[in-house]
């Protein structure tokens, strides 16, 4: 577990020296994901000078050799999109927990590929004349604004010993000055976008503004649930018999975990018809034109559709299920309660509402069923709003997000 142990006792100034060990580990995936605790095993390299002086400020370098880990045949992991930290225990002549953080630095991981973690780095001030040695400790591996927390099971052994002669500044008391690197956080920047208003024609309104409704949300994506909720408008406008939809998402709600490709995002939903009316209205959006950076607020567009109304009377509109294509994988969010953003007095058309298929459709159709499943739309970066309850939440936040471990001894799971 530790070589190089004769090269440690000089006590003239010498090269850095790298020593490996391997410990059994538990690591716990994030709360929320509704996976087991995994047992692997990791083997780590620490970095470190042979020998030094008191009053010495030294760099340390944990090297992960193997994370005891693959990525899960679910989804990749993009480039740049996990960061781990962690703690290496000093011990002998002084004792201090040193703090270590390495870049937000990988390749890209396919499904089912070792996970690839950078190197961390730390300084220790060396107070004490006499042996330290270095023993990595707990890690911490942040996947998409995710945390999996990792502890050794079993004592480790040292990986690296520094010789500490004595020197200037060898009097002053024992102390150590650690100097960890911040982990990143992430922010949620909301931004409210406008509402259109009501612009009557003659004596006879033509547009229709609803009101802000929260819809809580259960998202389903391929690896669990999540539940979240989003303020929701809808509008409309009329045109001749029917009524153009316009759904808005008003509150930011998720910066992007990782950079998100141009044409990658795509969410659609079914507007549930109710009152006089029956059925569904499938609205939909144009795909992100341009890429969204790590970080960057995930905004989703207008949604839009046509309502022909297939009965005369009272109709009311409300949010209903929503479905999130993102980087390969889809993602179903249904409301918990449905709340009526928007009533219409409607006149019923030929081939309307209650008359209509059930498939639905995103220029002039209505589906005939209620709204629980439900097609995929396009969307993308536009004006309003920012997506929480939607896919990138329940999808790619917790898609991607929980996905970094899955252990060599057998059973895999998402960071």
């Amino acid at each position: 577990m530790f070589a190089g142990a004769a090269a440690l006792l000089g006590v003239t100034a010498g090269p850095a020296q790298a020593a490996e060990v391997s410990y059994a580990t538990k690591c716990v995936p994030p709360p929320g994901v509704g996976l087991p605790d995994v047992n692997g095993t990791t083997k780590v390299e620490i970095t470190a000078p042979a020998t030094a002086k008191v009053g010495d400020t030294v760099d340390v370098v944990w090297k992960f050799t193997q994370a005891a880990s693959k990525n899960p045949d679910i989804i990749d992991l993009p480039a740049n999109s996990v960061q781990p930290s962690g703690t290496l225990k000093a011990a002998g002549a002084q004792s201090a927990d040193v703090a270590m953080s390495g870049p937000r630095q990988n390749p890209a991981i396919p499904k089912g590929a070792a996970m690839a973690l950078s190197d961390m780095k730390g300084t220790l001030k060396l107070t004490t004349a006499g042996q330290v040695t270095l023993t990595p400790d707990a890690y911490v591996v942040n996947a998409l604004s995710t945390d999996t927390k990792c502890a050794p099971t079993e004592a480790v052994q040292p990986a690296a010993t520094i010789n500490v002669t004595a020197g200037e500044g060898s009097s002053e008391p024992p102390s150590s000055s650690p100097s960890p690197s911040p982990s990143p956080s992430t922010s949620v920047s909301p931004s409210t976008s406008p509402s259109p208003s009501p612009s009557p024609s003659g004596d006879t309104p033509t547009d229709f503004t609803g009101k802000v409704v929260d819809v809580p949300y259960t998202c389903q994506s391929p690896i669990g649930e999540k539940k979240a909720t989003s303020p929701v408008q809808i509008n409309a406008k009329k045109n001749g018999g029917s009524y153009d939809l316009t759904v808005q998402f008003k509150k930011s709600v998720m910066d992007s975990p990782v950079a998100i490709p141009a044409d990658s995002v795509k969410p659609s939903m079914r507007v549930v018809l109710g009152g006089s009316d029956q059925g569904s209205v499938t609205v939909t959006g144009p795909t992100n034109a341009s890429p969204i950076a790590q970080g960057a607020p995930i905004e989703i567009p207008d949604l839009t559709g046509t309502y022909k109304p297939g009965a005369t009377g009272e109709s009311t509109l409300s949010p209903g299920v929503l479905i999130v294509e993102a980087l390969g994988t889809t993602t179903t969010c249904t409301p918990d309660s449905t709340s009526v953003s928007l009533t219409l007095d409607t006149e019923e058309q030929a081939s309307g509402a209650s008359g209509g298929s059930a498939s639905g459709g995103t220029s002039g159709g209505t589906s005939g069923g209620t709204a629980t499943g439900g097609g995929l739309a396009e969307t993308g970066a536009g004006d309003h709003g920012t997506l929480k309850a939607l896919g990138l939440v329940a999808g790619t936040a917790v898609l991607l997000g929980a996905a970094v471990f899955t252990f060599l001894p057998g059973r895999r799971w998402l960071r």
